[in-house]
């Protein structure tokens, strides 16, 4: 994986409660890649990740949503976690942020709940993805073809499952991010 994404500046768009192994791997996986990821969160200082629901370590925040413009990257993380996910669909700035990626036609790199903020961001009309199994109505309501698989891309968008699938996630983030 070395080098494939030198230059690349990646978003990974996260809050307080995010799935820890679901923010770390992919981003070790963009690191060992030559990427630069970004943690964007709605405040600066810190953010606390979780396993499962119990807490986890922290994590400097590298810009706030408020200073972030996705015209400055070249993709978008968001990993998954029910506090993580909840708390960034909610968002309108968030939402924003995650639809302009889409309007530039950038890839996005969505695992878990985050595609919550998918179907708030109404990106995942006419769309094949993953998600974690419970989110599986809410993208069939918002117009997606829901399918259990450990990774779907569908054109600019990679979708996951859960923690288990982070090897196939993170591998294909990355052919993705670098061009398919």
């Amino acid at each position: 994986m070395a080098g494939e994404l030198s230059g690349k500046r990646v978003a990974v768009l996260a809050t307080d409660g995010v799935e820890q192994v679901e923010l770390d791997q992919p981003w070790q996986a963009l690191v060992s890649a030559g990427a630069e990821p970004q943690l964007v969160s709605f405040d600066s200082g810190t953010i606390t990740a979780y396993d499962h629901i119990d807490k986890g370590a922290t994590r400097d925040v590298d810009l706030t949503l408020a200073a972030a413009d996705a015209k400055s990257f070249d993709a978008l993380v968001l990993p998954g976690g029910v506090i993580n996910g909840d708390f960034v669909r909610a968002d309108a700035d968030a939402v924003r942020f995650v639809r302009a990626f889409f309007d530039a036609g950038k890839p996005v790199a969505a695992i878990c709940h985050a595609p919550w903020v998918l179907i708030e961001a109404d990106v995942v009309r006419g769309r094949r993805m993953t998600s974690w199994p419970s989110l599986r109505t809410d993208l069939r309501n918002a117009g997606a073809d829901w399918v259990d698989e450990e990774v779907v891309v569908d054109v600019n968008l990679t979708t996951s499952r859960k923690p288990d699938d982070l090897p196939a996630f993170c591998a294909t983030l990355v052919k993705q991010f670098a061009g398919g």
